[in-house]
């Protein structure tokens, strides 16, 4: 029975895909809302970060040759920050490991105030195929308040360079922020869905602790707020316009026209196995029926000096157990419209969540249909405590 379990839960990561994440951690400012691993510093040695990535995409493709590579995405911090030449020599030593899907998605992200249409040309000839903005807002006000450096001007601008370098173009907007109304939110929405792009990221602002937003609001001092039930109005008017428009949600902040989804995101979201590198870069890879979680330190310093010293800026990895797994699938999957494969759970949670998927159903919160458990768009707004209900 054992082996059982092994052999099923090795070929789980498949039904998701196979993908790389680089993570560079230096912007050119700490946004007061962000509590991703990102560090402003005066100055970047170029040649020295890309050795480091080069050592560790060695490394983990060592464990890994014998994969197909669904994905690469180049996240921060700021990527776009990164040397054309950095990119190429990356891209490069990921061909020389790794047989590449003949339809592998690249994805860069990038912000709107180190975007300059020569090196976006360098990225793309470097095999980048995919940008992600970060514009964030549409109006300077807000756009300020939000610690931006950019304007809206130079967010259209560079907007108009990537559409015309690259053939897959996405941003992202924060919404139910500071003053902002109902009208507001719709004015904005409907400028960015005007635009050609395939592909929306559409948050809701959240203050989270460690943050500069977080400390203001411990204070009392994060002022105009909306409310949850205006939050809440703003996320369902969000859900319409963007169906409406041709970019439904296919992820609960993602709205894709069909067939533009973010390839390596669904990886997360389908539980596939991804490798993580660079400062505080997460991961998840299976190796014979055991599913491991891999992850590095924070500090730019530590990763940089670990590779250098040690030959891996990797943390001891962590297994996994059969039940765990099944559950963050759960949690994952049920983000996103096609929901869960319920085929795929392996573990316990599979007779533990029958009685309480019946429960759900009677209330009209998810949807079963041939094993693939969903929750329908209506319910998303209540997917947090729907996640709760079925797997507690």
């Amino acid at each position: 029975m054992r082996n059982w379990w092994r052999l099923l839960a090795a070929e789980q990561w498949k039904q998701g895909g196979f993908g790389l994440y680089i993570h560079w951690p230096f912007c050119q400012a700490k946004c007061p809302y962000c509590d991703f691993n990102s560090h402003v510093v005066a100055s970047i040695d170029q040649k020295r970060w890309a050795d480091a990535y080069l050592v560790e995409i060695d490394r983990v493709a060592a464990l890994t040759s014998d994969r197909i590579l669904n994905t690469v995405f180049f996240g921060g911090g700021t990527p776009s920050l990164m040397d054309a030449r950095t990119i190429d020599v990356i891209m490069d030593r990921i061909r020389r490991n790794w047989t590449i899907s003949n339809n592998i998605e690249v994805t860069m992200e990038a912000n709107p105030s180190s975007v300059e249409a020569h090196r976006f040309a360098a990225y793309r000839s470097a095999g980048v195929n995919r940008i992600s903005l970060g514009i964030q807002a549409l109006n300077n006000a807000d756009l300020k308040m939000l610690g931006r450096l950019h304007s809206v001007e130079e967010a259209r601008n560079a907007l108009d360079i990537a559409l015309s370098t690259f053939d897959r173009v996405s941003f992202d907007l924060i919404y139910a922020r500071q003053k902002q109304s109902l009208a507001d939110w719709e004015s904005e929405l409907s400028t960015a869905l005007s635009y050609s792009t395939d592909h929306l990221s559409l948050y809701q602002l959240t203050i989270e602790p460690g943050t500069a937003f977080g400390d203001r609001f411990e204070v009392g001092k994060l002022r105009d707020l909306p409310d949850e039930e205006l939050a809440a109005d703003m996320f369902e008017l969000t859900q319409s316009m963007t169906s409406t428009a041709g970019l439904p949600a296919y992820e609960i902040s993602n709205h894709a026209r069909p067939g533009q989804e973010s390839q390596h995101n669904l990886i997360y979201w389908r539980g596939g196995d991804y490798l993580g590198i660079g400062p505080g870069a997460h991961g998840r890879l299976t190796i014979d029926g055991t599913r491991m979680a891999t992850d590095t330190p924070l500090a730019p310093t530590t990763w940089v000096q670990s590779v250098e010293q040690n030959g891996s800026g990797q943390n001891a990895a962590t297994q996994i157990s059969v039940d765990d797994s099944d559950t963050e699938y759960l949690m994952m999957a049920l983000r996103t419209a096609e929901g869960a494969d319920l085929n795929r759970l392996v573990g316990a949670e599979k007779e533990n969540i029958s009685h309480r998927i019946k429960k759900l159903q009677d209330f009209e919160l998810v949807k079963l249909n041939n094993d693939r458990l969903s929750v329908p768009p209506e319910k998303r707004i209540l997917l947090n405590a729907i996640l709760r209900n079925l797997l507690t």
